[in-house]
């Protein structure tokens, strides 16, 4: 009866993911960058690569729904070859998760580092793709 209703858990955990990964979709359907761009001097291969993360992300946001939907229908269809099945998929999906994290944290790093840089340069310079800022004189109109 435990394992069982362990399996339930599971399922509500799944499912709250799943809720959470139409969440981050919704959030991210619009231009991710719009006006960032303006407000940090930032060049285009840096803003290439967070589009770049960012669309890894989402691929693997939309594979983790299609497993939790498959985890789901195994389930439900309650047939032991099916919940065999799901202990491949769960694992997949807790590698996904973990790739995920993995991306955020390299995102958010590099934000830091190139917000940190940005800042630097907007009284010593611009900042360039390798996030330093390149010391050159700026002329303010004002």
């Amino acid at each position: 009866m435990q394992n069982l209703f362990s399996q339930n858990i599971d399922m509500g955990i799944l499912n709250k993911i799943n809720q959470d990964l139409s969440l981050v979709e919704t959030r991210m359907e619009g231009d991710v960058f719009s006006g960032f761009g303006e407000r940090y001097q930032m060049d285009g291969k840096l803003l290439q690569n967070f589009q770049k993360s960012f669309v890894q992300v989402q691929d693997i946001l939309d594979q983790n729904r299609l497993l939790i939907n498959e985890i789901n229908q195994n389930h439900e269809s309650k047939q032991a070859d099916h919940l065999g099945r799901n202990v491949g998929l769960i694992r997949e999906l807790n590698n996904n998760i973990r790739t995920v994290a993995s991306l955020y944290g390299d995102l958010s790093h590099s934000f830091a580092r190139s917000i940190d840089a940005s800042s630097e340069g907007e009284s010593t310079g611009t900042l360039k793709s390798d996030g330093k800022a390149s010391h050159q004189k700026r002329f303010r109109s004002g």
